[in-house]
């Protein structure tokens, strides 16, 4: 019977993104998945800064990006096709654009072709999962397929859609609500308008969306209503009926496909039983209005792959993955939160409702502050944890960068110029030091337990000092902050020292003189395994040898 490290089942965006970065890792993975392909043709259709990060660590960014249009705007109108609101954000905090559309089919091919680059990774097509049980010492799943029989992994990643195989297995509860209203949508080739970005009409006649998507696809999206039934959307020149108005020539429109569907918002009681893990629609659903369902399910594979890694790695504890289920529940939740409440605000078809809509949106748009909120999409929950895979312990900024995504500014090395900081630190961990030497601030159990963990050491400081060899050693990376973002950041905050994990969130941060505490902290935090040998907490001193920190 073969053995893997982890199982996914579903080759999805989630199922191939995981993969992708379990196979960087290098953890031996089979994907199962049962369609014969992958899905051709476009669903997901907004990609969001925090995504294309991933898909940077993964190694895979430039080859996804021509099929991407970056800075998208979106603008909901009213019923008389008034402005409503604006979103059109050009903050580049994360080193990406915030909104951008793209095609979901070619995305996915970009990352099934990423697992290529990996003898370790096996993808099996029209292969379905119809048996799995669970003991202390692993999984075994039954697979019907080419190859039928048993196979055996030390975890599984259930990313297996909304109907999850895994998650009805698992018996683990999908809470929420399916809303009553269908909508319809109709995807056309040769772009009839041509124009770029997305409208939502907030129209109480019939709620609409007219979104761009890259290489020349107009996606439509129709509410329908009682009465109107699937056989009907079939019938000759409906669908022409709904376009009036909208295109120039309805009757000539190239469709790529047409389906009716209702919007989900659930989640899972639990995104881990054991050592199985769900990830991606098998563990939430949320309705389509801020694009949020692809981007959600990248944001769990980044989160639980390096984990899933650690694990298998021998470097932390299995502990280390209940902090999955502890970071994504919440955030997850939020996003569901957030695109039901968008859907409930375009979605009245009552005209008074709609006109007291209208009225609210004229008067916040008239102030400044709240224009700026909605234009800058200031109102997306960002990642912000409060428990799970780091610590709090050192840090003294108010509030704390901990918990939070570590910006990613371009920056230059010894060796490159104007490249992203991401590309600098590498998939794994970093230590990030802002001034200092981050050898000579850290003690010898410090030091032994963030090599123990593989991390990287990087020195930051002004462009302007890049050359200087204060600091040359060859564990350290110097880096030359050539846009002042990174000392913006640090100017703002009393922590000087950060611990970056591999999906970009701080683990741990403080002052310079308390960075060997900080470090043991996170590695407590993450259920880090000592080495043979290593130094009990707190009785190491200095790094024999190491240079004084240079004073003023």
């Amino acid at each position: 019977m073969a053995h893997w490290d982890v199982v996914i089942v579903g080759a999805g965006p989630v199922g191939l993104m995981t993969a992708n970065l379990l196979g960087q890792y290098g953890v031996r993975a089979l994907v199962v998945e049962d369609r014969a392909e992958i899905i051709d043709y476009p669903r997901g259709v907004g990609m969001d800064d925090e995504c294309l990060r991933t898909f940077q660590t993964a190694g895979l960014v430039e080859q996804v990006l021509p099929h991407t249009v970056p800075n998208q705007r979106l603008i909901f109108l009213n019923g008389d096709k008034k402005v409503l609101a604006e979103i059109a954000p050009r903050t580049d905090e994360y080193g990406w654009p915030r909104r951008n559309g793209f095609v979901q089919p070619l995305a996915d091919k970009v990352s099934l072709g990423g697992l290529d680059r990996y003898p370790h990774i096996e993808v099996r097509w029209s292969t379905r999962m119809s048996g799995l049980r669970q003991d202390d010492a692993g999984v075994t799943l039954t697979l019907d397929g080419p190859e039928p029989g048993e196979v055996t992994a030390s975890y599984v990643v259930g990313a297996d859609g909304g109907r999850s195989a895994t998650r009805t297995a698992l018996g683990i509860g999908f809470e929420g609500k399916t809303s009553s209203t269908r909508w319809l949508v109709v995807d056309l080739r040769n772009d009839p308008l041509g124009q770029p970005g997305a409208i939502v009409g907030a129209d109480p006649r019939r709620p609409y969306a007219s979104i761009s998507i890259p290489h020349g696809i107009r996606r439509f999206e129709f509410m329908l209503f009682d009465g109107e039934t699937e056989e009907m959307v079939e019938e000759p020149g409906f669908i022409a009926d709904l376009l009036t108005g909208f295109v120039p020539d309805p009757e000539r429109v190239d469709i790529v496909r047409q389906r009716v569907y209702t919007h989900h918002s659930r989640i899972v009681s639990d995104f881990r039983a054991g050592r199985v893990l769900l990830a991606g629609d098998a563990a939430h659903l949320m309705p389509v209005w801020q694009g949020q369902g692809f981007n959600s399910g990248i944001r769990d594979a980044s989160n639980l792959a390096w984990k899933l890694a650690a694990v298998l790695q021998g470097r932390c504890d299995a502990s280390l993955l209940d902090s999955y289920d502890a970071e994504r529940h919440g955030h997850a939740r939020s996003m569901i939160d957030l695109s039901t409440l968008v859907g409930r605000v375009i979605s009245p078809t009552n005209k008074l409702v709609a006109r007291a809509r209208d009225v609210f949106f004229r008067g916040i748009t008239a102030i400044p502050s709240a224009k700026r909120y909605l234009v800058e999409m200031r109102f997306k929950p960002m990642p912000t944890f409060t428990s799970g895979a780091l610590s709090f312990a050192e840090s003294v900024a108010q509030p704390s960068p901990v918990g939070r995504l570590f910006p990613q500014p371009r920056v230059d090395t010894r060796a490159q110029q104007d490249v992203r900081l991401d590309d600098v630190l590498g998939p794994w961990f970093a230590l990030l030091v802002w001034n200092n030497d981050p050898r000579a601030l850290l003690d010898d159990d410090a030091l032994a337990r963030f090599q123990r963990l593989g991390g990287r050491l990087v020195a930051l400081r002004p462009a302007c000092q890049l050359s200087w060899p204060d600091q040359d050693s060859d564990d350290v990376t110097v880096v030359g902050d050539r846009t002042g973002r990174l000392k913006e950041w640090f100017d703002t905050r009393g922590d000087t020292v950060v611990l970056v994990r591999p999906d970009r969130v701080v683990a741990g941060a403080s002052p310079a003189q308390r960075a060997s505490s900080m470090v043991r902290a996170v590695a407590d935090a993450i259920g880090l395994i000592p080495a043979p040998g290593d130094s009990p907490a707190g009785t190491a001193a200095r790094p024999a040898g190491a240079r004084e920190a240079v004073q003023a």
